[in-house]
């Protein structure tokens, strides 16, 4: 009888899948979540007619989607690592793709809603247990390089979304926005059922039982947050200050529950680590600014720069793209010289795009808009790579899923608080209500005092990340909460 290995040592090694299928399986598991988020945007519109539905009811589409993602996905990374990531990831896609059919066959709207929260279950698990792979199919050396090609495919599911999906959408209807996808489903299960490796835990002491308690607390408590954030757009009325109040509740719940059951959810000494306590708060602060150039581009282009709908959007495409085509050198960049001078150099190059965004006038044009954009978004393809580097490189086998479930969070929490806050201080900064009447002047105003803000924050991040790196160098020594903890 064959004696067990141990996670790193040489049989294990062996047993690695071809890296080339591998990766195809996880670029499909990383691309089909994101694509999911923007091909639904463009087709709003035509659903809301075709199901003789307010437009307000019809968002729900998309919202119903990010807040499963949301409410899920530290509870699926933890039950990876507790019942085996590959059999989660598996019944992850399987529940994607037969939600994707679902969407495409939906008689009405309330029926696509629930669809659509279901794909967001499976894309929770996708979306979580994609990056805890990578530790079980690449050598340390290049988890880098994988990691940046992952964020590319993050990218180019995000940037490609908007023109398949008005073409699809133009030659076939609105339906087959989620009909094209089940066929790329179906070829992700396959792969993934094919080509990556059983990850069950090695050891009896791993299979713990599932914090149920904690997960459903942690659910309504991240539930209550994202709805706050988006159920009222830009404006905190009653409704969103009381699911905040909701948040904080079951937050506090949490930490208590957490403290006191025996296999819990989240261990909370874990955020001690200040490595992983940086790399969630710079993850959620960049997307916060991310979402900013998506939530501000659009009126500051059309209004204060005067542009026709067709460049507005030839122009928004290039932060996405930027965000592809320079993800996987980032991710090389960060296996040569290091994940944490990248991460730095990715901060201060989106510092500095978000500076000149808040300084250019009008009158430099386009040129003068696109130019910090492409720093902006190439800085932040590096930090991706790097960062995300940096926080699974040493994380423990067992706790993988679990971490790559945090990350993952800390980005969607930061994505829907630029969308709400983010959108909330450009229509302050600009003086008006109603962005969409304001004069070109007045946009103007807010897409300077609205990148300004931006920058500060990123700037408060890259604060948090030289802190550390000084401490770690008047203090060196093992950093707890990694390889070494349970």
């Amino acid at each position: 009888m064959r004696p067990a290995t141990l996670p790193g040592t040489e049989p294990e090694q062996k047993r690695r899948p071809p890296l080339a299928w591998a990766l195809t399986a996880l670029s499909l598991s990383m691309l089909l979540p994101s694509l999911s988020v923007s091909i639904a945007n463009v087709g709003l519109p035509n659903m809301a007619v075709a199901l003789d539905a307010p437009f307000n009811e019809v968002q729900w589409v998309v919202i119903a989607y990010l807040l499963a993602i949301t409410t899920l996905i530290v509870g699926a990374g933890r039950l990876g690592d507790l019942a085996g990531r590959r059999r989660l990831l598996l019944s992850g896609i399987a529940v994607f793709t037969l939600a994707t059919l679902l969407c495409g066959l939906a008689p009405n709207l309330p029926l696509l809603v629930a669809a659509r929260a279901l794909q967001g279950a499976g894309a929770a698990c996708m979306m979580a247990l994609t990056m805890a792979f990578v530790g079980e199919t690449v050598p340390k050396d290049r988890t880098g390089s994988v990691m940046g090609l992952l964020g590319t495919m993050s990218a180019v599911g995000t940037a490609l979304g908007p023109s398949l999906g008005g073409t699809l959408i133009a030659v076939f209807g609105w339906r087959a926005i989620f009909l094209a996808a089940v066929p790329l489903g179906l070829l992700a299960l396959a792969l993934t059922f094919r080509v990556l490796p059983d990850t069950a835990p090695a050891t009896s002491s791993a299979r713990q039982r599932f914090d149920s308690v904690g997960a459903a607390l942690l659910a309504i408590t991240l539930g209550a947050y994202a709805l706050a954030m988006t159920i009222e757009g830009n404006s905190f009325g009653p409704l969103a200050i009381g699911l905040l109040l909701v948040s904080g509740a079951g937050l506090a719940l949490f930490v208590i529950t957490e403290s006191r059951v025996s296999s819990p959810l989240l261990t909370l000494s874990m955020l001690r680590d200040p490595a992983l306590a940086a790399g969630l708060i710079t993850s959620a602060l960049v997307s916060t600014v991310m979402m900013t150039t998506l939530v501000v581009g659009p009126f500051h282009l059309a209004l204060a720069l005067d542009l026709d709908p067709a460049f507005v959007g030839l122009v928004m495409s290039a932060g996405p793209a930027v965000s592809a085509l320079t993800g996987v050198p980032a991710g090389r960049a960060t296996d040569r010289f290091g994940a944490e001078a990248m991460v730095v150099i990715g901060l201060s190059g989106i510092i500095g795009g978000a500076v000149a965004l808040s300084l250019m006038p009008t009158a430099a044009g386009v040129i003068g808009y696109v130019l910090p954009l492409v720093a902006v978004t190439a800085g932040y393809a590096l930090f991706q790579a790097a960062n995300n580097t940096a926080v699974m490189k040493d994380v423990s086998p067992r706790r993988r899923g679990l971490v790559s479930g945090m990350l993952n969070l800390s980005r969607n929490l930061g994505l829907m608080t630029g969308a709400s806050v983010m959108g909330a201080v450009f229509a302050f900064a600009a003086g008006t209500s109603d962005v969409t009447t304001a004069a070109a002047a007045e946009v103007a105003r807010g897409t300077h005092r609205t990148f300004a803000v931006a920058a500060l924050l990123v700037a408060f991040g890259l604060a948090i990340v030289l802190g550390l790196r000084l401490r770690s160098r008047l203090s060196p020594g093992v950093r707890p909460g990694r390889a070494d903890a349970e």
